[in-house]
């Protein structure tokens, strides 16, 4: 299995391993899958500052996962929150362990200090897969989203990419690939 950098001609395979999830999942929130134009332009907006990775496993792509924006005021721009997808056929394999830790790797790399994850409740693979990579529980979001006809928890986690106490210095962007990983 490779770990690399997203590219746009993966939407369609990335679109493909998030609708079912959309669709006949209450793990997204989001209520209509995006098609492959919709995923390509997150690709590309999103890799501007953030990591998109995907794992491919004999010229597939098997799992992705990505960082994002934790919030939108100033003194956050040290955390963001993460999200990982494997294909359905590919689970239990590790995919999503490895992609998730090249993707905290490439974070580091880019001087973030947090990441958070927000799993919706029951996801005990999720909750497992967190807690094996270091993540601790912080809290729950108690009925913050309604899908499938009712309300739906999230459990938040959060995991410290350094310990750095002193000022930090500003993030670096995603493109430049700092870890020097292809």
């Amino acid at each position: 299995m490779q770990i690399r950098l997203a590219q746009p001609q993966d939407a369609r395979a990335i679109a493909a391993i998030y609708a079912p999830i959309v669709e006949n999942t209450h793990i997204s929130f989001e209520e209509r899958a995006p098609g492959t134009q919709e995923m390509r332009e997150r690709i590309v907006a999103g890799s501007v500052k953030y990591p998109w990775l995907v794992a491919v496993d004999r010229d597939a792509v098997v799992g992705y996962a990505y960082a994002s924006a934790h919030r939108s005021r100033a003194g956050y721009r040290w955390s963001v929150d993460s999200t990982v997808y494997v294909a359905e056929n590919a689970r239990g394999r590790g995919v999503g362990k490895a992609v998730y830790a090249e993707l905290f790797e490439r974070l580091r790399a880019q001087r973030f200090h947090n990441v958070f994850a927000g799993i919706a409740l029951p996801n005990d693979a999720s909750i497992a897969l967190h807690r094996s990579l270091g993540f601790t529980h912080v809290g729950v979001y108690r009925r913050v989203g309604y899908k499938d006809g009712a309300w739906r928890d999230t459990s938040w986690w959060q995991l410290r990419l350094t310990n750095d106490a002193a000022p930090p210095d500003e993030p670096l962007a995603a493109m430049a690939n700092h870890t020097g990983r292809p």
